[in-house]
């Protein structure tokens, strides 16, 4: 990157927002080109929202002369000379780079190396760290990692004995920003622009902070531009952790104020007032069970938001089993009641096919065929298509079940009222929101019902989902059957493979089926979803993209695997072993026809095929009683939500279940931490928690939930919960002070501007 030059323009220049202006004019168009080109930014905005990752200090003085072999060390030392020389046994050059602290000597060994000559240069002075080693008597460092200082930073003291103890200490304690950094901009040169910058600052008027002074003194927090400094060019650690509270604080209220609002705008729009009616009562009349104290309070909840004139905009999350569908069910005949029809978008077309029987079946012969369900999928043959385009553009269709083809032009509705997506995880916003607009067409605002069964810890529901109304089904109904979950560890105990199989085989001896869940289609493809029917919608968490990544994530090295379990090659080996011979074993996966799938699912269903060898596309809806037992071959390739989502295909009848996760997965390390997780409770809001912690919020506010990358810098929702809550409360206290933002223009600014166009999109979409 080029040496930055004056700006043209001060940022500070009165009248300017100093964060919108752009880096070619604060830096120089060659300086602001390499930028863009390494990081996307363009505004001064930008550069300094790019917060270090880290803070070295230039001296934790380790004296050369007292390294220990096969110590850890991070040393302080200036380059005397660089060397490279051939290797004498195999072809390679070794560079050798000898540092000094103005005492003793050390040496740098770089094998195959021989561009850091151009980085390590005589003269240069910096961190170095890395582990101890000794080659012919002489300490060294092979390999080490360092941070060379600015050569052009003139508070640095000479290293020799001879400088000010005083000067050296201040000097070599004060935090140095690492900042996140490319091939091409480097950190002490991203740190050269972002100090350009902050030195035009402090002659301009202060930055405007989006958080009430108020709520800042009440907090204790710096204010912005205050904070920017702090986080910048600390003196102290103090410093940059008084910075990082306000920035993350920052983030937090900006966020909230942001949903909080949406939701706000979202309500004042007009929605069709929608309560039961006849349909209602025939179907609570002719319900064969008692509905649970959730299912009764949540369902009171929908009828309340669907009375309302103001658009419901609810999630429910609970259990596997726990009912959810049920209620959505009792919501859409309140919706048909009225004369509305409801969207039921289902992730795959195994699920939806079974959500329209499941549906079906409750509704009975009589209101079934009053209501008219109506499948509509990607693969539907021509003729069938067009009959239910037409059912749900002439309104003879009240409940309408599919899957993204529910998306499509094509698609019309006469009245849409309700919008029902289950399995939320599975769709990005621009999918929902894609169906919600069709019943804007139709007139007013439908209400929308996103069903989860992949519980969401408190602080994620309030960060991604925070202008949804939140319902939670904690209690399973009556009936349900106790599962036993068990880890298989073949890396510890290979010789326990066979007793996987006998397992199986004697629950189906007792007239039981099961499931053997495989991550991979064949050798060559691993299923992330129906390939139909998911292009667009956001991958599962939690396994490979695709069949070649087959080495293990937690080698150092990338070791290689053993073969990733495929339902192709384990289809042929559960079928060539004795103890299967009388057995009907099948495959199902998302390459078959959506008539083989059908096919196959009504056939396990029947208790026709004994095993079921499948992918993911079990993982949500499958409604089996009689299936015992899940198998879950390279349970270690699953996410923790996919593993429970799996589990809970059995023990849905008065079967006990069997769930037997096998891994090759090393113990301590991530991917067997997730498969122990799982098998040691079936508490799913205990295991979402486990999943926030493991995959970090980078997974759980990424694109596939978003729409784009997300916008918190500092802000980590498996950390922060208490500051998002007391943010969000306050944000709202604000927002119901000023619906408007007139007494808060920098709030009302930072919501314009600072959230970035994916962030706004998502915000408008969730």
């Amino acid at each position: 990157m080029p040496p930055a030059v004056p700006p043209a323009v001060p940022v500070s220049d009165p009248g300017h927002d100093p964060l919108e202006v752009r880096l070619s004019t604060a830096l120089g168009g060659r300086t602001a080109q390499a930028i863009e080109k390494a990081f996307g930014y363009r505004a001064v905005g930008d550069l300094l929202s790019h917060y270090p990752r880290r803070y070295a200090r230039r001296g934790e003085l380790t004296a050369l002369s007292e390294l220990k072999l096969d110590e850890s060390v991070t040393i302080v030392a200036e380059v005397r000379s660089v060397t490279e020389r051939p290797m004498r046994a195999k072809r390679g050059s070794i560079l050798e780079v000898i540092i000094s602290d103005g005492r003793a000597h050390l040496t740098l060994t770089f094998f195959n190396q021989a561009w850091r000559a151009k980085d390590l240069r005589p003269g240069l002075r910096g961190i170095f760290a890395g582990k101890v080693g000794e080659y012919r008597g002489a300490r060294q460092l092979a390999h080490p990692d360092y941070e060379l200082f600015d050569p052009d930073d003139a508070a640095a003291p000479a290293l020799d004995p001879s400088a000010d103890p005083a000067l050296a200490k201040g000097w070599a304690e004060q935090p140095i920003p690492i900042y996140p950094a490319t091939s091409t901009v480097a950190s002490w040169q991203y740190a050269k622009a972002v100090d350009q910058i902050l030195d035009t600052f402090g002659s301009g008027p202060p930055l405007a902070d989006p958080v009430p002074a108020d709520i800042r003194r009440a907090r204790g927090l710096v204010d912005f531009g205050r904070a920017l400094q702090l986080v910048h060019r600390p003196a102290t650690d103090a410093d940059w952790h008084r910075a990082h509270d306000a920035l993350r604080f920052q983030e937090a209220f900006v966020l909230q104020a942001a949903l909080l609002r949406q939701r706000a705008e979202r309500r004042a729009e007009p929605a069709t007032s929608r309560t039961p009616g006849r349909f209602s009562a025939e179907f609570a009349d002719r319900l064969p069970f008692t509905l649970t104290h959730d299912q009764l309070t949540v369902g009171a909840e929908i009828d309340r938001d669907l009375a309302d004139g103001a658009p419901m905009n609810r999630l429910v999350q609970g259990e596997v089993g726990s009912g959810k569908t049920l209620v959505a069910l009792r919501a859409m005949l309140a919706v048909a009641d009225s004369g509305g029809q409801s969207a039921f978008l289902a992730p795959t077309e195994v699920l939806a096919g079974q959500h329209l029987r499941s549906l079906t079946s409750a509704l009975g012969p009589d209101l079934a065929a009053r209501l008219r369900p109506t499948l509509l999928t990607g693969q539907l043959p021509v003729a069938l298509r067009r009959k239910a385009l037409l059912a749900a553009a002439s309104g003879s269709a009240s409940i309408v079940v599919g899957t993204h083809a529910l998306l499509g032009d094509s698609v019309t509705f006469a009245e849409l009222g309700l919008v029902v997506v289950d399995e939320q995880h599975r769709f990005g916003v621009d999918q929902r929101e894609a169906l919600r607009l069709k019943g804007v067409e139709t007139g007013a605002a439908p209400h929308v019902l996103v069903l989860t069964a992949t519980p969401i810890p408190r602080t994620v529901a309030m960060t991604v989902f925070g202008d949804l109304d939140v319902s939670t089904i904690t209690e399973l109904p009556a009936g349900r059957s106790p599962i036993e979950s068990f880890v298989v560890p073949l890396a510890e105990h290979p010789g326990w493979e066979n007793r996987i199989w006998q397992r199986l085989s004697e629950e189906l001896a007792q007239g039981r089926q099961g499931f053997v869940v495989c991550p991979a289609i064949d050798p060559k493809h691993v299923e992330d979803a129906d390939a139909d029917e998911m292009s667009a919608a956001a991958a599962p968490s939690g396994i490979a993209a695709s069949a070649s990544a087959l080495v293990d994530p937690d080698s150092p090295n990338g070791a290689p695997l053993h073969p990733t379990a495929a339902v192709i090659t384990v289809l042929e080996q559960v079928r060539a072993h004795p103890l299967f011979a009388d057995r009907r074993v099948e495959p199902l996966h998302g390459r078959m026809s959506s008539e083989e799938k059908d096919t196959t699912m009504r056939a396990f269903a029947a208790g026709q095929i004994d095993v079921l060898i499948a992918t993911t596309v079990i993982e949500v809806g499958v409604d089996v009683p009689n299936a015992s037992t899940m198998v879950v071959l390279d349970a270690d390739r699953f996410g923790v939500a996919q593993l429970h989502q799996l589990r809970g295909r059995i023990g849905r009848g008065g079967v006990p279940g069997l769930c037997l996760f096998v891994t090759h997965a090393e113990l301590e390390t991530p991917a067997r931490e997730r498969v122990d997780a799982v098998a040691a409770t079936l508490d799913g809001f205990a295991l979402a928690q486990v999943d926030l912690e493991l995959r970090r919020e980078g997974n759980v506010l990424g694109r596939a939930q978003s729409g784009g990358r997300s916008s918190l810098k500092l802000l980590r929702v498996a950390r922060d919960g208490d500051v998002i809550a007391e943010a969000r409360t306050l944000a709202a206290e604000v927002l119901d002070a000023d619906p408007a933002l007139a007494e808060h223009p920098a709030l009302a600014a930072a919501l314009a501007s600072r959230l970035d166009a994916a962030e706004a999109a998502f915000l408008a979409k969730s």
